[in-house]
């Protein structure tokens, strides 16, 4: 049975230009593709057909011999697997099917790969409370690979221009047949980029890129949280041979405070209060994160634990003019070295019924106890 016309198997003029094609293969391989048609062995047929009509015709050297030759340029097996009915599922159809669903995925014959996405680089850096408070321009080194200046990134000396790959002719695929199937893999010569360095430049042997050491300014806001990760984009390592450049990702820790704790935005100072104060009543001075200070009135009676809220006084909201509050924790600091009169008054003071009556969450906890005891006698 003679071969049906390529040119009318795809259903287009033998004048239409790569994308008629292209579209008119892609409508058809979708239309009789055998996970659409199962065990249907005409639309299997046509499927192949489409393929090796496309697989001819996508080609430029192919597609000329065909129009002098016909059928006849690939009989015996013809170059490359595109005769004796074969059909190329690794650079024919299917990859064009998986490019069109999902963009660059899949690449097809003829198509160079990409260079090769410089990395992203971590860089982890310590503030203090007070830099995370108001906010900090900073400067940070990095080791990195930059491009190199010699050849532009190129790789090639002088910045010459790559020549195509003579095992893939710039493909950056190389196919081989096997059996039914037509294998297609990366040149292993270019390592799928389509292009080689004759004369690679002698300060990055080719790879367009040299290990520098870079200073980079990094902006660190204020209101900024422990664990916050800042993306500096394009300043990490340069891609291979000219390829786009990855990011900086700056992971920012926040030192310990002496005297601060620090809860989102809210922040919490414990403050040792001597006893006559927590018993009399009276001020305070505590110092503030924006280096300030502010008055605590102590109520007479205060107790340890007991919390005094400032509005107003915590840290810097991220990306807000907005803080947040500072709560004081108030610590009753026991008196230590006495004098002999100072311990008769507080004995005077404990004797006269003082320490107990004035002590409610004394007498009430050993309350609660001698009730247990009794329970035990019980």
């Amino acid at each position: 049975m003679a071969k049906r016309d390529f040119y009318e198997i795809l259903g287009v003029d033998r004048s239409a230009d790569a994308a008629a094609m292209k579209s008119a293969y892609r409508k058809l391989a979708m239309q009789h593709h055998p996970d659409r048609n199962p065990d249907d062995a005409e639309a299997e047929h046509k499927f192949k057909e489409v393929n090796e009509a496309y697989d001819v015709l996508r080609d430029d050297d192919k597609r000329a011999a065909y129009d002098r030759y016909g059928h006849a340029a690939f009989e015996g097996g013809g170059p490359q697997g595109g005769g004796a009915g074969g059909f190329d599922f690794g650079g024919g159809g299917f990859s064009d099917i998986f490019d069109e669903m999902f963009g660059d995925f899949a690449g097809g014959r003829g198509r160079r790969q990409a260079n090769v996405h410089g990395a992203d680089l971590r860089y982890n850096l310590d503030v203090t409370l007070e830099d995370a408070f108001a906010g900090k321009q900073t400067r940070v080194r990095v080791n990195t690979s930059v491009s190199c200046e010699s050849c532009q990134g190129s790789g090639a000396e002088g910045g010459a221009t790559p020549v195509a790959c003579p095992s893939c002719h710039g493909a950056g695929k190389i196919r081989a047949q096997q059996g039914f199937f037509t294998v297609e893999r990366s040149c292993p010569t270019c390592q799928g980029a389509g292009r080689v360095i004759d004369n690679p430049c002698r300060e990055c042997a080719g790879a367009g890129r040299v290990e520098r050491e870079k200073t980079l300014s990094v902006n660190i806001p204020s209101g900024v949280e422990d664990g916050t990760r800042i993306r500096v984009s394009g300043e990490g390592e340069a891609g291979l041979r000219g390829g786009p450049p990855g990011d900086l990702y700056i992971f920012v820790s926040i030192k310990a405070h002496r005297f601060f704790g620090r809860e989102g935005a809210d922040i919490y100072c414990r403050v040792p209060i001597p006893m006559t104060t927590a018993v009399l009543g009276g001020t305070l001075e505590v110092p503030t994160i924006d280096g300030n200070r502010a008055r605590v009135n102590v109520p007479a009676g205060t107790q340890t634990g007991q919390q005094f809220r400032l509005r107003g006084k915590g840290m810097t909201v991220l990306r807000s003019s907005a803080r947040g509050d500072m709560y004081v924790q108030s610590q009753v600091e026991t008196p230590v070295n006495l004098t002999k009169k100072q311990r008769e008054l507080l004995r005077e003071f404990d004797e006269s019924g003082g320490g107990k009556s004035h002590s409610p969450e004394a007498e009430g906890f050993f309350t609660k106890v001698k009730e247990l005891w009794e329970d035990f006698k019980e």
